[in-house]
């Protein structure tokens, strides 16, 4: 691989240490050779890069493959459980911390009570605390990633507005968590996050072009790119759920009017389960945990919560028709609270897209559910912390060793 101009002997070691490692995680077990091929970096490189990246800890060899020519090669794996990242979801009411390896795989969850605007600053304390105590009975870990509800401007370190929770825009992340603790944390919005989860941990999200659209408490969009995160000037780019879909509709906190976020977010749903009388105390449950009886009763057949599911799936249809005639993505994942209604909101989506989008558009756009087997959020905080490492093993390992 040829050096681009300015760059360094290190730099361009590093990012070869990074480009192998980011293989690894990506294909799993790679012979030499094959990482040879995929990265076209001559066999030489390949065993001095792979061998410094054993020495660190890195990587490590396993048993025999069969190669080209049914020749025997030794595998390389990434020693993805050696290193472990601190997750922490913030949801407007929710808060959870996870603790997971390298592979996304979660070890221990943490669920905070729940939060109110009155209860922000001592949730933050909680975190705090409760990262501490994480860190101080595992030296494994080598970085905090944080999902934090958009718009969130990235370099200011705050979100420009959450609704139904405004407290939250109080909150600088930057000034409350970046140097609070031993290990680096890295901020980012919540969808996006899920996006990046979405391509480090969802084998079936196989697209450069994908869209994560989260609809929980709020509703979001974190869109790769040709395997790029799509930021913006402010790190504000594609809140879609402060898309207006109805001009005249109901006035948003954000200053808009019939705003997507109020049509069919948890939130959303949870008022249109509260005025329809369908669970017996809905109005005093949680969000999450209303929607969810809501949804029970619709995968058991009931008229009146099929109806409902199929309402909010309606405008959760027209927030993917605007996904895809403004970005055209290959797959839109949906996920979070809302992705739990399951099939029959899958379906209802698929044909409000197929009414509504160009033809061509149609067929070439996947939409499906995300089958990350833990909170797409949450898992993309520990994205978040994990790319990092990807990108950087040296000065993680290097951090590790100054301990």
């Amino acid at each position: 691989m040829i050096a681009p101009p300015g760059s360094t002997h290190a730099s361009m070691a590093e990012l070869n240490r990074s480009r192998i490692i980011q293989l690894l995680h990506r294909d799993g077990v790679c012979s030499r050779a094959h990482i040879a091929r995929k990265l076209d970096l001559t066999p030489a490189a390949i065993t001095k890069i792979t061998a410094q990246l054993i020495d660190m800890g890195v990587i490590s060899e396993t048993g025999n493959l069969d190669g080209i020519k049914k020749r025997r090669s030794i595998g390389l794996q990434l020693n993805e459980s050696k290193y472990r990242v601190i997750a922490v979801k913030f949801a407007r009411s929710l808060a959870q911390i996870g603790v997971f390896d390298l592979g996304g795989n979660l070890e221990s969850m943490q669920t905070l009570p729940p939060v109110r605007n009155d209860t922000i600053p001592q949730t933050c304390e909680d975190i705090k605390n409760r990262i501490r105590a994480i860190l101080d009975k595992d030296d494994s870990i080598v970085a905090i990633g944080m999902a934090v509800p958009g718009p969130y401007l990235r370099d200011e370190g705050r979100t420009a507005v959450v609704t139904s929770m405004l407290g939250w825009r109080n909150v600088n992340f930057i000034d409350e968590f970046a140097s609070e603790f031993r290990v680096p944390v890295f901020i980012e919005q919540d969808a996006r996050a899920g996006a990046l989860a979405q391509a480090l941990f969802n084998p079936e999200a196989t697209s450069r072009n994908l869209g994560y659209y989260l609809i929980g408490e709020g509703v979001g969009l974190g869109l790769m790119d040709h395997g790029e995160l799509v930021n913006g000037e402010l790190g504000a780019a594609t809140e879609i759920g402060h898309i207006s879909i109805d001009a005249d509709g109901r006035p948003c906190e954000c200053g808009n009017v019939g705003c997507l976020e109020n049509y069919c977010s948890a939130i959303a749903f949870h008022e249109m389960v509260n005025e329809s009388g369908l669970v017996p105390g809905s109005e005093s449950m949680h969000h999450a945990e209303a929607c969810r009886a809501a949804f029970t009763l619709a995968r058991n057949g009931n008229p009146e919560a099929l109806a409902l599911v199929h309402e909010v799936s309606t405008y959760i249809g027209y927030g993917c028709v605007t996904i895809i005639n403004a970005f055209n993505p290959k797959q839109i994942v949906i996920g979070d609270i809302m992705a739990e209604a399951g099939e029959p909101m899958l379906q209802r989506v698929r044909s409000i897209v197929a009414q509504r989008v160009i033809p061509v558009l149609d067929e070439t756009t996947e939409i499906i559910l995300s089958d990350l087997p833990v909170d797409a959020t949450l898992n993309g905080a520990a994205a978040v912390a994990t790319a990092q490492f990807l990108e950087h093993p040296s000065e993680f390992v290097e951090q590790m060793e100054g301990l």
